[in-house]
C-alpha cells in the first residue's frame, strides 16, 4: 500500500507527464521513463504496479492507432508469445522484493539501450532469419520485462531492424508494449505481488500520461525529433549508470 503524500502524487503526475511527452514524441519510453525515475524514489516492484494502467491505456492507442494491426499479428506472433512466456518467468524477480538485482538490472537495460540507440547502428534481419530470431528476441524481452518492467530491450531494436515502414514501426513498438504490459501484469498478479489497492494511483497516473502523449504529439511537428531523442538518451544514459553503480556506493 502506498502512502499518499502530496510529494509523491506530484512525484508520479510529474513523472508520467514527462514520460508522456517521450512517447508522444518518439513513439515509446512511457515505461522506460517511469520505471527509471520512480524506480530511484520506491521499489521497482511498486513502480512496476504503477506503470500497468497509463502503460497500458496509451499502448493501446498507439496499437490502434493505424491501419495494420491484423498483418503484424500475423507476422510478429511468435515474438509475442514468447513475451508473454518470458515476462511470467522474469516476474520472479520483480515479486521477490529485493531490489538490488532489479535495479542494477534496471541500470543495465537502460544504458544498453540509451548507448545503442545513441550509437544509431541500423541492422537489418533477413526474412528467414525473421522466424528464428522472433521468439528468440521475445523471450529475451519477456524476461527483462518482467525482471525490471521495462520493455525496449532487445524488442525496440529488433523491430527497427525489421525495416517495417514508420507507421507500421510505431504500430508494431505498440503491439509488443501492449503485450508486454498485459503480460507484466498477469505475472505479477499470478505470484501475489500486483496489489489491487494500488489499481488506484495507478488509475491517476493515466491523466498526465494522457496529456503528456497529446503533448509530445504537438511537439513532435514542432522540433526535430532527433534532437529531442538525442537529449533524452543521453539523460537516460546518465540514469542507467546511476542506477547500476548505485548498490556498490
Amino acid at each position: 500500500m502506498f502512502d499518499l503524500s502530496v510529494w509523491l502524487l506530484a512525484s508520479v503526475a510529474v513523472t508520467f507527464f514527462v514520460a508522456g511527452i517521450v512517447k508522444g514524441v518518439t513513439g515509446m519510453g512511457l515505461p522506460t521513463v517511469a520505471m527509471g525515475v520512480l524506480g530511484a524514489l520506491i521499489s521497482p516492484l511498486a513502480a512496476a504496479n504503477l506503470l500497468i494502467i497509463p502503460s497500458s491505456v496509451t499502448n493501446i492507442w498507439q496499437l490502434l492507432a493505424g491501419p495494420n494491426v491484423t498483418l503484424l499479428i500475423r507476422r510478429l506472433w511468435p515474438m509475442m508469445l514468447a513475451i508473454v512466456v518470458g515476462t511470467m518467468l522474469g516476474s520472479a524477480w520483480l515479486a521477490k522484493g529485493d531490489t538490488t538485482p532489479t535495479t542494477m538490472a534496471l541500470g543495465i537495460a537502460l544504458v544498453v539501450y540509451s548507448a545503442y540507440t545513441l550509437l544509431a547502428h541500423q541492422l537489418s534481419v533477413s526474412k528467414g532469419l525473421e522466424r528464428a530470431l522472433s521468439p528468440l528476441v521475445g523471450g529475451v524481452t519477456g524476461l527483462i520485462t518482467g525482471a525490471t518492467g521495462v520493455f525496449v530491450i532487445p524488442a525496440v531494436p529488433y523491430l527497427q531492424a525489421l525495416q517495417l515502414g514508420k507507421d507500421d514501426l510505431v504500430q508494431a513498438l505498440g503491439l509488443s508494449f501492449t503485450v508486454s504490459t498485459v503480460a507484466l501484469a498477469i505475472g505479477l498478479a499470478a505470484r501475489g505481488a500486483f496489489r489491487a489497492e494500488n489499481l488506484a494511483l495507478s488509475a491517476f497516473a493515466v491523466v498526465p500520461a494522457l496529456a503528456g502523449m497529446w503533448f509530445g504529439q504537438v511537439l513532435r511537428g514542432r522540433i526535430r525529433p532527433a534532437l529531442f531523442r538525442r537529449i533524452f538518451l543521453l539523460g537516460l544514459l546518465l540514469l542507467g549508470l546511476e542506477m547500476t553503480m548505485r548498490p556498490f556506493f
